[in-house]
């Protein structure tokens, strides 16, 4: 995705991850890959950031193992995995997910 790179770059990752449908997650890293100038690590950061209220879908972004990321100061991770289970998102029984059902192939291919 071109995005122009007068853009922040926190502001360029929210604009690629409201691009994941419900019922679909993306990793940290494939968001990265998609923001020129962004590592998987600042995609997280962006994530951190993010105003409580925001309409940025925060929780379709999971780790590369397929596993929601630990969060700090509370109840994120369960919190994460509710939503996503809401929206249809199944976890194993060792709190994966499947990318082959559930990960989102990206802006290219929708």
């Amino acid at each position: 995705m071109d995005l122009p790179p007068e853009i922040p770059v926190y502001e360029r990752v929210y604009i690629v991850i409201r691009h994941i449908p419900a019922g679909q997650v993306a990793t940290y890293g494939q968001i990265a890959n998609l923001v020129d100038g962004c590592t998987a690590r600042m995609v997280g950061y962006a994530l951190a950031a993010l105003d409580p209220h925001s309409n940025v879908p925060w929780q379709r972004v999971i780790n590369s193992q397929g596993k929601i990321s630990l969060r700090s100061g509370g109840i994120g991770s369960a919190l994460q995995r509710q939503i996503l289970e809401a929206e249809g998102v199944v976890f194993d029984e060792k709190g994966r997910v499947d990318f082959k059902k559930f990960g989102w192939p990206g802006i290219d291919t929708e």
